[in-house]
Parts: C-alpha cells; sequence; structure tokens
C-alpha cells in the first residue's frame, strides 16, 4: 500500500505517485529526458525482459517521469496501475485492441465524441472490429446486442457534446452479466467529479489533454485499471491474458501479475510494439495540471451553472443543453450520481439556424474558437461542421448534434466577462 492511500484526493492530486529520489532530493518531480536506463548487471536485465522484476528499460515502454503520472491517476481513480499514451484517442484504441480482435465485436454508446465515433464506425471496421451502438438511457439494449463474441461495453461519464449521464450501475451489471468489462471514458468529468470504478466500471480512459492537464498545452491519454474484472474465470474468451502467452515464453499474465493482468498486456504488447508513449515533458505539464484539478474544476463548475440560467433566458437563444437546469432529461441521474457536479460543457442552440451559429462565433472576442475542451480559457465550436463533420445527419443527432448547436467549454474566468463576450456575440449573431 503507498503512503499517500489513505489521503484525500485533494492531497493525493498533489503528492501521489512520487516522493524526493535520494540522489537529488527534487521536491518537484523531475523530467527524465533519457530514451534508455541502465541495467546493474546482465541477471537484471534478463528479469526486466522477462517480467520477473519491475523496471525502466526504455522510454517506449516506461519512463520515471510518466510513471509517476500513471500512479497518481491509478491513486485517483482507485485502481490497481495505470498506462500513459501520446493522446486520448491512442489509449482508446489500445483499449480496444487488447480487447478485440478481427470477427469480434464490442457495445458503444451512441452520444460520443466525434474523433470516437470516426474510430468505432470507420477504422475498427477495416481491421474487423464491429461496433454496436446502444442508447445510453436504454442500457437493456446491451442484453439485446451482445454475444460470445463480445468482448467490452463502451460509454463516456458524460457524452460530448450531448450531456447526457448514464446509469453507471446499471450499464456496469448489463456488461458483466453479458461476460465483458465496462470501459468509462471519464475525460469531461474526471475523478474530481465522479470515480466510474465505484461504481462498477473496469477500465477508466482519459484525454489528459483536457481537464487533467487543463491549460491546453500538450496531447496525452491515459487508461486505469481497476484491477477487478476475472480474465480467469473465462480463459477461452480472454486467452490474451489468462492462457499461456508465445512472445513472453509461455507465460499466463494472471498467473504472472494477477489483477494487474489488462494493464501489464498493453504496456508490453501494445505500447511496445505499437509505440503510442507519451513524452516524459507531456507527463511533467500533466502533472502540474493535476495539482490543481480539485480546484479549477469547481470554478469551471459553477461558471457553467450560472451560464447555462443565463442562456436559458436569453432572447437570442433557442434551448440549452447542461444537466443543471430542472428540465434537463439527465438533471436527475447527474444528481444521482454527480452530486450537484454537473460538468462544465454547455450545448445551446442559437434561433435562425446554422447561419446565426456561423455569425456567433465569428463575433466572440474573450472566447477561444477552437477544437478542445477543459482548458482553463472558455472555447467554442460549432460540432457539426467540425468535431462531428464526419457524422452521418442520422448519427450526428444521435450524438446529440444539430446544425444550430453550439458547444460551449466553460472556462475559469470572471462571469461577468464571460456574460458580456457571449451577449454581444449573440446580439451580432441574432440581429
Amino acid at each position: 500500500m503507498s503512503k499517500h492511500d489513505d489521503y484525500r484526493l485533494g492531497t493525493k492530486a498533489v503528492h501521489a505517485g512520487h516522493t524526493p529520489d535520494e540522489s537529488s532530493l527534487s521536491r518537484a518531480v523531475p523530467i527524465y529526458a533519457t530514451s534508455s536506463f541502465m541495467f546493474r548487471d546482465t541477471e537484471h536485465a534478463a528479469d526486466l525482459f522477462a517480467l520477473k522484476e519491475a523496471g525502466n528499460i526504455y522510454s517506449r515502454l516506461m519512463n520515471p517521469t510518466c510513471d509517476v503520472l500513471e500512479r497518481r491517476l491509478a491513486a485517483l481513480d482507485g485502481g490497481v496501475g495505470a498506462l500513459t499514451f501520446a493522446s486520448g484517442m491512442a489509449a482508446i484504441s489500445a483499449a480496444v485492441m487488447t480487447l478485440a480482435g478481427a470477427g469480434e465485436n464490442f457495445i458503444s454508446s451512441r452520444s460520443l465524441y466525434g474523433g470516437t465515433w470516426t474510430l468505432f464506425s470507420q477504422t475498427l471496421s477495416k481491421l474487423g472490429i464491429e461496433v454496436r451502438f446502444f442508447d445510453v438511457d436504454r442500457p437493456e439494449q446491451i442484453a439485446e446486442l451482445a454475444d460470445d463474441k463480445t468482448r467490452f461495453v463502451y460509454i463516456e461519464s458524460m457524452g460530448n457534446p450531448k450531456n447526457d449521464v448514464p446509469d453507471f450501475r446499471v450499464v456496469a451489471d448489463a456488461a458483466h452479466a453479458a461476460g465483458v468489462p465496462l470501459i468509462v471514458d471519464n475525460t469531461v468529468l474526471t475523478p474530481a467529479v465522479l470515480r466510474p470504478i465505484e461504481h462498477g466500471a473496469d477500465m477508466v480512459v482519459y484525454s489528459t489533454t483536457k481537464y487533467l492537464g487543463g491549460h491546453g498545452v500538450h496531447v496525452g491519454g491515459a487508461i486505469v485499471d481497476s484491477g477487478n474484472f476475472e480474465w480467469a474465470a473465462d480463459a477461452d474468451r480472454w486467452p490474451q491474458f489468462a492462457k499461456p502467452d508465445a512472445s513472453y515464453h509461455g507465460a499466463v499474465f494472471t498467473d504472472v501479475v494477477g489483477n494487474k493482468a489488462f494493464i501489464v498486456h498493453i504496456r508490453t504488447h501494445i505500447l511496445r510494439d505499437m509505440g503510442g508513449c507519451m513524452s516524459p515533458f507531456a507527463a511533467w505539464t500533466f502533472l502540474l495540471g493535476l495539482e490543481t484539478l480539485h480546484l479549477r474544476l469547481p470554478r469551471h463548475m459553477e461558471n457553467a451553472r450560472i451560464l447555462a440560467g443565463w442562456l436559458a433566458e436569453h432572447p437570442s437563444v433557442e434551448s440549452v443543453n447542461h444537466p443543471s437546469l430542472p428540465d434537463h432529461p439527465f438533471h436527475a441521474m447527474a444528481r444521482k450520481y454527480l452530486h450537484d457536479a454537473w460538468g462544465a460543457i454547455i450545448g445551446f442552440d442559437i434561433k435562425g439556424g446554422k447561419d446565426n451559429c456561423i455569425k456567433f462565433i465569428n463575433s466572440v472576442k474573450l472566447i477561444s474558437h477552437l477544437a478542445n475542451i477543459g482548458d482553463a480559457k472558455t472555447l467554442v465550436i460549432h460540432p457539426a461542421s467540425t468535431t462531428h463533420q464526419q457524422l452521418s445527419d442520422e448519427d450526428q443527432l444521435a450524438a446529440g448534434v444539430r446544425p444550430q448547436y453550439i458547444r460551449l467549454s466553460v472556462g475559469i474566468e470572471d462571469i461577468a466577462d464571460l456574460k458580456a463576450d457571449l451577449d454581444q456575440a449573440l446580439w451580432e449573431a441574432y440581429c
């Protein structure tokens, strides 16, 4: 057990996973800018390569700066281990390819970030991996879609940009009844709001680019493993974890590393062979971001709550999508799981359709027009023509995207200044 395990989230965000090393006594986590690491002797080297001992070999596989970030993320989410990647999409792809192969399928909610939707529906189909979509408010569809070739269920903790909130425990139970794990993309909420493992999730994925980093300075991704899924209970379904692995001389991962089989397998296969590793500099930037996560996110969400109510009364706005609003279809579910922490993404429809959306976006001054969320700065985009452009009209609607829909990622600026910028841009669009 780590000495940080008994601390609360804010303390873990600052301290977990790091003890100053004896050689430098550096209080800050150093950036280990090295491609490779010395071996003590030939036996040490052989043991590292054979998984008999944990340690550093090469920065594509493991780096001490990345290791601190991985330990910190695992501590924040309550997992047994974590693994960092060069991007959020690399993390999602690694999780999929570890669990599913050609001729197999997985089940995903329809309300997804556009890049994830394209990966699932287009790219993976070329590899022979089928996605089967379900509506997050109809978890009973999971049982209808699952078969003996299903390998996992995938949801977002809050759909981006639909702002729908799943009944996590019910979805987890449905996944487990089908004999498969549940993966939750928790990018939009982070462990400062929701710890999906506590509600039955087996793995959690992140784009660390967003709220975890918080300042839009680097791209990255991560996977956290709960260690709870029993791979050995169905070795025929999960041979990669529970049967001999030819690339490690017949080692059985569930025997060698126990409940860390999933996260160690990804490191020693997908990360080793495909190389989508996070750089130590990127890990260092995300560690800085994590130190203030529990302070920043409440400000993001309070600003969003205030703006959602204000936009709902604005004469230029047709409708507002934010779970804090009492008439939101997922208000009760958000209250159940998020405890009045409503997230910081607002969707709203502008009167006058797409043309007025364009006028609005071209008129903002303080707010930044770009394809990202989770920055300290407030960000805006028109999803139908950008992040979800590759989707058909029908699929856009399923993801919560309409032609007149604007996505606002609310930052931590002064609320009066945000209102003023939105107001002048809305009047420019509507007049």
